[in-house]
C-alpha cells in the first residue's frame, strides 16, 4: 500500500493520537494521510496546522469568501492535474458532500471546463490551474478576471495558497504510495442510510 509503513497509533505522541481519534470518531475511519504523515510528528503538526488554517479559516479566526465546497473543488481539480490519486479520491468525496452534487467531483477531476459549476467557480478554477501549472505566468489580468466574479485579493491569496499547499501534499502522497481509504469512494455518492 505505501512505501513507508504507517506507525502504530498507540506509539504516537498524545496530541497526534488525540487528533487522529477525533477524526476517526467523526468520519468512522482514519484517513490514511493522518497515519502516513505521523511518522514525523513535527512535520505532521506543521502540515495539519497549515491545512486547517487554509481549509477551515474559522479555526484561526479568519473569514473567507470561499465556501468549503470551493476549497475542496480547488483541491480536487488541481490534484487531478498533479495525478494524485489519494487527494482526488479523498477530497472529491468531501466535495460531493459539501456541494450536495454526486457528479461534480468526477466532473472537475476530469475536465472542470465541462463541469456543472457556476461561472464564478470556473473562473476560480481557471486561476487555480494557472497557479498549479504556470504560476510564473500569473499577471494582473488574472486578478482582474477574478475581481469581475466578486473575488477580492484575500480570496485570491486563498486560492493560491490552497493550490500550492496541495501541490506539496500531492507530491508526498504520490511518492509515498499513499492510497485512498476504500470508504472515500462511496462518500457523497449515495444517500446515507437512516
Amino acid at each position: 500500500m505505501s512505501r513507508y509503513p504507517q506507525p502504530d497509533l498507540n506509539s504516537l505522541p498524545q496530541d497526534l493520537r488525540e487528533r487522529i481519534l477525533e477524526v476517526q470518531e467523526k468520519a468512522g475511519f482514519v484517513p490514511n494521510v493522518f497515519l502516513s504523515l505521523a511518522r514525523r510528528p513535527a512535520e505532521w503538526r506543521a502540515f495539519f496546522a497549515y491545512h486547517d488554517a487554509l481549509m477551515m479559516p474559522e479555526t484561526v479566526g479568519r473569514e473567507s469568501n470561499l465556501t468549503k465546497g470551493d476549497r475542496e473543488m480547488i483541491v480536487t481539480t488541481t490534484s487531478a492535474a498533479n495525478n494524485c490519486l489519494y487527494c482526488v479520491v479523498a477530497h472529491g468525496a468531501i466535495l460531493r458532500i459539501y456541494e450536495k452534487k454526486p457528479l461534480v467531483a468526477d466532473q472537475v477531476a476530469v475536465n472542470y471546463r465541462k463541469a456543472d459549476i457556476t461561472p464564478r467557480q470556473r473562473a476560480m478554477l481557471d486561476f487555480a490551474m494557472k497557479v498549479c501549472q504556470h504560476s510564473d505566468a500569473v499577471n494582473d489580468e488574472d486578478f482582474a478576471a477574478l475581481h469581475a466574479h466578486g473575488f477580492n485579493d484575500e480570496d485570491i491569496w486563498d486560492i493560491t495558497a490552497i493550490t500550492a499547499f496541495f501541490g506539496l501534499s500531492n507530491r508526498i502522497a504520490s511518492v509515498t504510495g499513499m492510497m485512498p481509504n476504500p470508504e472515500f469512494y462511496l462518500m457523497g455518492r449515495v444517500p446515507k442510510a437512516k
